[in-house]
């Protein structure tokens, strides 16, 4: 793309179709099909001449695969996931049938041996897809940042999302040290993917858990702010890759949901009717041809999705905006002086911040800088020690309210009068919303 644009533009839908007109998906297999459809026939004859109904869990997940997939791409990456941790969960030698755990049969012995098989090919899928999502996440989270100010600003909403992401981290470990399902695990993790959504479409509306931050956006092409917001509209950016790259993931969605509902099945009816040989065939099919595609979808659209263009090059989200709106203020230092910015603090877990440099010209040029701290009683306490530097940027989180006192020394010089810019902030604390605030997008 050209770098003469004398603007930043967003990706239209049009363009990115244009750009997936170079990458076509192979047609996914119409084994994918068939396999789905003989192992929900095979479903529905073990759900047949049942003495007892159907168990909760079973019920739910027949729902489910006669229901149409859902519609976005991510949310169809998560159910796969899940249902792939489900067969797992299934394919444990401890949570087979008794049955069938005490081998007593030749036949059980090979049916043991090739579970075990299926389990070990389940679990490097599973890396897969964790690893294909992983990558994802940090791809469009990298992608807004690299138009964002290379300055503390931009360090401040990286560092909200470190703790956004640990809350996460932590509510999931406390459903599961709490004994919650694998399906409940994977309801919140849809959930935290949701509010991931919420808090993107906040940054670009400066609302929510960014409002205070995104107030310090000085610089920020309007253009980006409003892309973030509006990604993953209905018929934003993302519709374009639904359309091309969805119906192949559909398909894969329906043959893992099949997968699970027949081996849940089996394991339920297991003491009244034993998996037959051609039964067998078709699961063992089944698993393969899914983990084949599956891997074989996950490495294009990888590849296709990191090199989605959404902007013209970061250079025109560049300079030229920024400095439309340029709240960097400058003060000239004479030797043997110092200057001074005090910040009065109210909350701790405050940040401030600072970003400056000296001015150079033919003699290299620095100044002393320091930060101290001064409570209600007047005590002082050195926050940051007194160094030279040309140039600086940094933040810190306070622990305490009180005066923050920023100091450029110039005392050392005797002649040199130095011409500083800098740009210097208070933020107050970012904090999480409540449940009450969540909601789903």
């Amino acid at each position: 793309m050209s770098s003469k644009k004398s603007s930043l533009l967003p990706i239209t839908r049009a363009f990115l179709s244009s750009y997936y007109d170079k990458h076509p998906f192979p047609p996914i297999s119409d084994h994918v099909s068939r396999l789905s459809q003989q192992l929900r026939s095979l479903s529905a004859g073990l759900q047949q001449d049942a003495t007892v109904p159907l168990p909760q869990g079973e019920r739910y997940l027949v729902q489910e695969v006669d229901s149409q997939p859902p519609h976005k791409i991510d949310e169809n990456m998560w159910k796969n996931r899940e249902q792939i941790e489900e067969i797992i969960f299934l394919l444990e030698t401890s949570h087979w049938p008794k049955l069938l755990q005490q081998q007593s049969t030749p036949e059980d012995i090979e049916l043991a041996r090739l579970l075990k098989q299926l389990r070990e090919k389940c679990g490097r899928i599973l890396e897969m897809v964790e690893s294909f999502q992983s990558k994802s996440a940090e791809n469009v989270f990298n992608t807004v940042m690299t138009y964002m100010p290379q300055d503390f600003r931009g360090t401040l909403i990286r560092k909200q999302r470190e703790r956004s992401e640990k809350n996460k981290k932590a509510q999931v470990d406390a459903l599961v040290s709490a004994g919650g399902s694998i399906r409940d695990r994977y309801a919140l993790l849809w959930q935290q993917q949701m509010e991931r959504r919420r808090q993107l479409a906040q940054l670009g509306s400066a609302g929510g858990v960014y409002k205070t931050v995104v107030k310090y956006l000085v610089g920020v092409p309007q253009v980006l702010l409003d892309f973030v917001r509006q990604i993953n509209d209905d018929q934003g950016p993302m519709e374009e890759q639904r359309h091309r790259y969805g119906p192949p993931i559909y398909a894969l969605t329906k043959l893992v949901l099949n997968i699970h509902l027949f081996l849940s099945l089996s394991w339920w009816r297991f003491q009244d009717i034993k998996l037959q040989k051609h039964q067998l065939s078709i699961l063992e099919e089944a698993v393969n041809v899914y983990i084949s595609e599956l891997a074989r979808f996950l490495k294009f659209t990888g590849e296709v999705f990191a090199n989605s263009p959404f902007f013209v090059t970061a250079e025109e989200a560049g300079a030229i905006e920024a400095n439309k709106n340029d709240d960097y203020k400058e003060a000239s230092v004479p030797a043997g002086t110092t200057y001074e910015v005090s910040l009065e603090v109210d909350s701790v877990n405050s940040y401030i911040a600072w970003d400056f440099s000296i001015a150079q010209g033919k003699i290299s040029m620095d100044i002393g800088f320091s930060i101290e701290y001064t409570n209600s009683s007047g005590r002082k306490t050195l926050i940051l020690p007194y160094r030279r530097y040309d140039s600086d940027q940094g933040n810190f989180c306070t622990i305490s309210a009180g005066n923050y006192k920023l100091i450029w020394d110039n005392s050392f010089s005797t002649f040199f009068r130095k011409a500083l810019r800098y740009k210097v902030d208070c933020i107050p604390p970012v904090v999480e919303p409540d449940a009450e605030e969540r909601g789903t997008l």
